[in-house]
């Protein structure tokens, strides 16, 4: 096994719908520490791009490569969704669950979900089905299942989008901890604030492509760009 699955670099990478370029050509690379937060207008290719790092899309031209093997890529990163997907199990099953197929001992795995049920606050409903748990509650499932592995790249695509005030900071806390014990994170999020809590750095997309990579302070203190601007200031790209 590789020491690690980074960096991944991206040269001409194009996704298309029909005759459409959903995203691309994009031409850049992802290290190995951070935290890099994608901002852009609905519509913008920010779903599509974490798809396509993560290996639900494919480029159908250029290139997405790995410092290391698919089979290692795979089980080296994890995904969270912006609705939570939770199987028909308890909370504990759930976040085991990546941890049975893995192969972990079965009793093994639920000893360690039960340390993260704890983490996330959720031991009093642990053993619930997980489909009668608020969209708060799911969310923090997800987190916990998407981290129990250690993933070396955590993908997060608006995973607070639906969630209130407090589920926010619960997972923010979830997505900082990660961060500090290495794992590379890589998120779209239409909360300004959110990304000034959490970023290293800003890629702010349009239309497909990235307008703008800069650093966090830098973006939101002197953006370069006339789309950019206008996307701050709220005004309405078309």
């Amino acid at each position: 096994m590789v020491d690690t699955i980074l960096p991944v670099d991206l040269k001409g990478a194009i996704v298309r719908k029909g005759t459409k370029n959903i995203v691309g050509p994009l031409d850049l690379s992802f290290g190995a520490t951070g935290c890099s937060i994608l901002i852009g207008p609905n519509g913008a290719g920010k779903t599509t791009f974490l798809r396509l790092l993560h290996g639900l899309e494919r480029p159908n031209s250029g290139t997405v490569k790995w410092a290391a093997k698919k089979s290692e890529i795979y089980n080296r990163q994890s995904f969270v969704f912006q609705s939570p997907v939770v199987l028909r199990r308890s909370g504990i099953e759930n976040i085991a669950y990546p941890l049975f197929v893995r192969g972990v001992a079965k009793r093994a795995a639920r000893a360690e979900a039960t340390k993260w049920i704890d983490r996330i606050g959720l031991s009093d409903v642990g053993h619930y089905d997980a489909h009668v748990l608020s969209g708060g509650e799911k969310q923090k499932l997800a987190m916990a299942r998407a981290l129990i592995t250690k993933p070396e790249v955590l993908f997060l695509d608006e995973p607070t989008a639906n969630l209130d005030g407090a589920s926010t900071l619960d997972v923010e806390r979830l997505i900082l901890s990660a961060r500090e014990a290495g794992t590379r994170i890589i998120m779209a999020t239409h909360d300004f604030g959110q990304a000034k809590r959490l970023a290293d750095e800003i890629l702010f997309m349009y239309r497909g492509k990235i307008h703008e990579r800069a650093a966090t302070d830098d973006f939101f203190g002197d953006p370069q760009t006339e789309e950019a601007q206008k996307f701050i200031r709220g005004d309405i790209l078309l």
